[in-house]
């Protein structure tokens, strides 16, 4: 073979193996539809698995991962194109917390406040028209104490109070931005009176009319602060409605230079009881001052408020003082007193700074004037004091706003 012939014989072997590899590189008609074993093709396969999948889609509020949530407003579970059918939320590391799926099985809501500083995680489940489901997990942590606020307040929900009893928000941090606060409180009366809220120092926000509250009114406080900045980086985390009660008029009257106790009800005396206010050196504070405490019996201890004897212990301890009703922070109150003579009451101030009556040890003996006062008075009702050559007890002693000309109050609100 000559060499020319020779190549045009290569040249036609390679034109016959290219044409072989070509077939073989373009014969994909057939293998669309199936694998080299005769299956389906991997683009049949995601068809069929699109067709399965749920239509359903589930959204799960906070964000997942997101931190800072609000304890009220934020969890939420919604879905279109489907009903939820099942949904999960637990703290982390505790039990489920209840909650409920709505009437048109669209959304869930915890039922409960949730927990400051605390992760948790939801697990929905949906269905589609056809019943096909669909799942979503999340995850997402509440804003921290250090990063939120609260308020405690007096009186309780549902209570029956005096006509003296401010509502009285105390904050467990300061705040600094006092207008943001008191807009997100909001205190109203079936009375119609004007009511108005006046800040002791950044972290006490009391509320009361120019008078005392009208007799048998309702009073409600909603306190609407989630999410309002009381400071900077700091968040209200409280979505409440209270209600409380007004009673009966009831204002006791004391004069400590005739040591009389006149307790009056809409205005006219029903009682007279003999008392024993604090003595010379100790005298009791004068003015306006409301029953914030009970105690059928309670032990007063002089050493807590600054009555010590030389070794530095109380001058009093007496454990079991009957009928005891606080009158103000610092440790004033009216109480029975067993222990001194029954010709004290009426006759001599011999107290540390307390108004006394006339008692039995036990608290038992329903027939003394300690024990007629304490049952025919509730938290709330206010004790007047004059005449004891003392000062006027200070507004924040206690609930003891009274004190302060309309004028005075309504100069310390923020608004």
């Amino acid at each position: 073979m000559t060499d020319s012939k020779r190549r045009r014989g290569l040249v036609a072997v390679s034109a016959l193996v290219g044409g072989v590899l070509l077939l073989s590189a373009c014969s994909g008609d057939d293998g669309d539809k199936k694998d080299s074993g005769g299956g389906e093709s991997q683009s049949q396969v995601d068809e069929a698995a699109a067709k399965k999948t749920s239509a359903a889609k589930i959204a799960i509020a906070p964000k997942n991962g997101s931190d800072n949530a609000s304890i009220n407003k934020d969890a939420k579970v919604t879905v279109s194109e489907g009903t939820l059918t099942n949904v999960v939320m637990k703290a982390e590391g505790g039990a489920a917390v209840a909650g409920e799926i709505s009437a048109d099985k669209k959304t869930w809501k915890p039922s409960a406040q949730l927990e400051r500083a605390t992760t948790y995680k939801i697990t929905a489940t949906a269905a589609d028209s056809d019943g096909r489901k669909a799942h979503e997990n999340s995850s997402f942590t509440t804003v921290s104490k250090a990063n939120s606020f609260i308020g405690s307040f007096t009186p309780e929900d549902g209570s029956t109070v005096g006509v003296g009893m401010p509502v009285s928000i105390n904050f467990d941090k300061p705040i600094t931005n006092r207008k943001a606060v008191q807009s997100g409180v909001k205190v109203t009366s079936t009375s119609g009176q004007e009511i108005v809220g006046h800040w002791f120092g950044n972290q006490r926000l009391d509320f009361r009319p120019q008078d005392y509250w009208k007799g048998n009114s309702t009073v409600t406080l909603k306190l609407a602060l989630d999410g309002v900045q009381g400071a900077d980086g700091v968040y209200g985390v409280q979505q409440k409605t209270v209600q409380f009660k007004i009673g009966r008029n009831q204002v006791s009257v004391v004069d400590a230079k005739t040591k009389q106790m006149k307790i009056m009800r809409d205005g006219k005396v029903v009682k007279t009881i003999p008392i024993s206010a604090g003595s010379p050196d100790n005298k009791t504070y004068n003015g306006k001052m409301v029953i914030s405490e009970k105690f059928k019996e309670t032990r007063m201890n002089g050493a807590t408020v600054g009555f010590t004897d030389s070794d530095g212990k109380g001058e009093y301890d007496i454990k079991d003082v009957p009928h005891a009703m606080r009158l103000s922070s610092s440790g004033t109150f009216i109480h029975g007193n067993y222990w001194g003579s029954k010709s004290i009451f009426g006759n001599v101030n011999t107290s540390h700074g307390c108004i006394g009556l006339e008692d039995a040890k036990g608290a038992g003996d329903k027939s003394t004037p300690g024990s007629w006062f304490f049952e025919n008075t509730i938290t709330g009702d206010v004790v007047d004091v004059r005449n004891t050559g003392d000062k006027t007890i200070a507004p924040d002693n206690g609930l003891n706003g009274w004190n302060m000309s309309w004028a005075q109050w309504k100069a310390g609100s923020a608004l």
